[in-house]
């Protein structure tokens, strides 16, 4: 048992010394240069700036199509992709820029459309998905829709978001 005891002992302390070597030495100026370059590119995202984020229609008579345009620009420092947009339900659509590129200060349109379905107070969400850093971008559009002429509030349609 001592001797493998002293075996072991005798392989740590070899390994110690053997690991003795500077690790400063071993430093490549060139691939530590490199390296900060590649970590400098990372941390440039694109930024989604909106002109606004949400839209009010106000009242709109049920069955009234609706559309608003939300303006943004980049306001980052690489080039902004969309690469999709959902709505929270299919009354809603979103057109975009799907996977064209907008470069750094330039501006582009995302346009939604609504149907104009519903009863009372709706509100509807857009999910933006970008490569900003966030990943996602969130759009909201609402309006009180009231029924048509001769129209009972139950016969108009669900408020689902």
């Amino acid at each position: 048992m001592k001797r493998i005891v002293l075996v072991f002992s005798m392989v740590a302390i070899a390994a110690m010394y053997s690991c003795k070597e500077s690790a400063s030495s071993k430093v490549d100026a060139d691939k530590v240069e490199l390296a900060a370059d590649r970590d400098a590119q990372a941390k440039n995202f694109p930024v989604m700036s909106f002109e606004k984020r949400e839209h009010d229609f106000g009242t709109i008579v049920n069955g009234t199509p609706q559309e608003t345009v939300f303006r943004f620009t980049n306001t980052g420092n690489a080039p902004l992709i969309i690469t999709d947009a959902k709505s929270s339900c299919g009354c809603t659509v979103p057109e975009y820029p799907k996977n064209t590129p907008v470069a750094p200060g330039e501006t582009g349109e995302l346009v939604v459309k609504f149907n104009g379905t519903g009863q009372n107070q709706v509100i509807k969400t857009v999910t933006v998905t970008t490569n900003t850093e966030m990943k996602t971008e969130q759009l909201r559009i609402k309006a009180f829709v009231s029924p048509k002429d001769g129209q009972s509030v139950s016969a108009v349609g669900p408020t689902a978001n």
